[in-house]
Parts: C-alpha cells; sequence; structure tokens
C-alpha cells in the first residue's frame, strides 16, 4: 500500500511583547495550516514545513483523536532569538518526549480536514499490544483459606 505520509503544513507564531524584568517578549503559536495559507496576525510565518506520519506513533495518533479538542503540535526552540519549527506532529508521545527533551511544545486544534487522514493512517497502522497471559496471584496468608 503506498500511502501519503507527510503534508506541507505552515506554521505561524507571533512575538508577544511583556511588561516583565527579566523578558521583554515570549514567542507563542498562533496556528499551523495547510502550505501556502499566512496569518495575517502572525510576526513570523513558516511555510517550508511537513507534517509527517509514523507507524510507530499510531496509537499516540488515536489517543489525540480521542480527545475532546484533538491537537497538532508544533515543536520548535529559540536560535538566535528567532524561534525555529523542529517539527509539527499530531502524536501525544512525540511531543511528550520533546518537551522532556527542553524543547518548547505548544498545540493548536487540528484542522478538520486533516483529521480523516490522521485517522486512517492510525486505524491502519495500529497494532494492539500482545495480550499477556495471566498468572494466578498466590493467596495471601489468611485470606481465602477456610480455617476451620
Amino acid at each position: 500500500m503506498d500511502e501519503l505520509r507527510a503534508v506541507a503544513v505552515a506554521v505561524a507564531l507571533e512575538r508577544v511583547a511583556l511588561d516583565n524584568p527579566w523578558a521583554d517578549h515570549v514567542w507563542r503559536l498562533r496556528t499551523v495550516g495547510p502550505a501556502g495559507t499566512m496569518d495575517a496576525g502572525a510576526t513570523l510565518c513558516l511555510d517550508d514545513l511537513e507534517l509527517r506520519l509514523h507507524p510507530d506513533e499510531a496509537e499516540n495518533y488515536l489517543i489525540n483523536l480521542a480527545t475532546l479538542v484533538p491537537r497538532l503540535f508544533a515543536v520548535w526552540r529559540l536560535e538566535d532569538d528567532m524561534p525555529a519549527v523542529v517539527m509539527v506532529t499530531a502524536s501525544y508521545g512525540e511531543a511528550a518526549r520533546m518537551l522532556d527533551a527542553g524543547l518548547n511544545v505548544e498545540g493548536v486544534p487540528l484542522p478538520d480536514d486533516l483529521r480523516g487522514w490522521i485517522e486512517d493512517f492510525a486505524r491502519h497502522h495500529y497494532q494492539p499490544p500482545e495480550k499477556q497471559p495471566r498468572r494466578g496471584r498466590p493467596a495471601a496468608a489468611g485470606y481465602g483459606a477456610r480455617t476451620s
């Protein structure tokens, strides 16, 4: 099966001024959308990115889709005081791992036009974990034993 595993996306970020003695601004994710779309209110639009799906992340895509508001996550870091997007993902697991690695991770609601594609991919590649045989538990002293 030769399937589509990646789509081009645009990421829009804004520089938000702060009234803070330690920092004068912070960067925030505004939108993630199809490549070629521009966000008029954004300070920075990056249009050369992709959302790539991986078969081993299928369970994490399904977890995301099962939430009240499924999300796309942009993973980025600062380089010379400008955000550099490392990746865009629909996987809770990937987003969590990147956050644990010290990168900035922000989410926006998943666009409806991507939801079906991600769900079809995830359902096709999802493999439930193998069931482990149940082992009997030894009875605790005095529990379940007859004392007559």
